[in-house]
This record gives C-alpha cells, structure tokens and sequence, in this order.
C-alpha cells in the first residue's frame, strides 16, 4: 500500500480537498438557514431548534471525515518518511516528521510533490 501511487495521492491530497469542500458546505448551510430563517419569520411563524440544528449532524460527519483522514494521512506518510531509503543516515527524516505533525495535510503534500512526484524516477523511493 506504501508504494500505491493512487493511495500516495490520496493521502496528499484528500485532507486539503475535503477541508475546502467543507468550507463550501459550511458556507451553503448559513446562506441556506438564513433564508429559512426569514421566511419563517416574514410568515409570522416561529423559528424552531430543529431548522437550526437540524443540519448540524451533517457537520459532524464531515469534521469526523476530516479527522479521520488527515490522521490517516498522517501514520501513512511517517510510515513512508521512515522507510524512505534516500532519507536515512541524515537528520531530513527528523525534519519531515515534525513538518507532518504541525503542518498537517500541506505537509504531507509538500513531501508528496518533492520526495515522490520529484524523485519518482528513482526506484528507491517508490
């Protein structure tokens, strides 16, 4: 699974993605409960939780998502840093571990642009 390119782009790319795919919802989600909201109001109705809280669910599968992958992304790239041959013996190893763990996702994306992509011809590093 280490050597997969598909699960190496996935991984890379999959944690940036689904975040800005849920900046998107969250933004459809308040432009959508605010026009409920009015119409709810201009018919003199009450505004009730569950047109508040009703979506919320919805938010916490995604974030769950998220969380999910970004720390499968994580355990996959550290487990491919570690066993990266052109990495060992030098204190870069070091250095890509620390930029996944506080630089999540854009981390793993970096090391997958130029420890992969850009060395993909090497076959040590596949």
């Amino acid at each position: 699974m280490l050597h997969s390119k598909f699960w190496q782009a996935f991984f890379a790319l999959a944690p940036i993605l689904i975040g800005v795919l849920s900046i998107g919802f969250w933004m459809y989600f308040v432009v959508n409960l605010i026009t409920n909201i009015e119409t709810a109001e201009a018919s003199g109705g009450e505004v009730e939780a569950s047109m508040i809280l009703g979506n919320i669910a919805w938010f916490v599968i995604v974030i769950m998502l998220i969380i999910l992958i970004s720390l499968s992304s994580l355990v996959f790239y550290i487990v491919h840093a570690v066993q990266n041959p052109n990495l060992k013996g030098n204190s870069l190893l070091v250095v890509w571990i620390l930029l996944f763990v506080f630089v999540s996702g854009i981390g793993q994306l970096i090391y997958w642009l130029v420890e992969i992509v850009g060395k993909r011809n090497d076959p040590k590093v596949e």
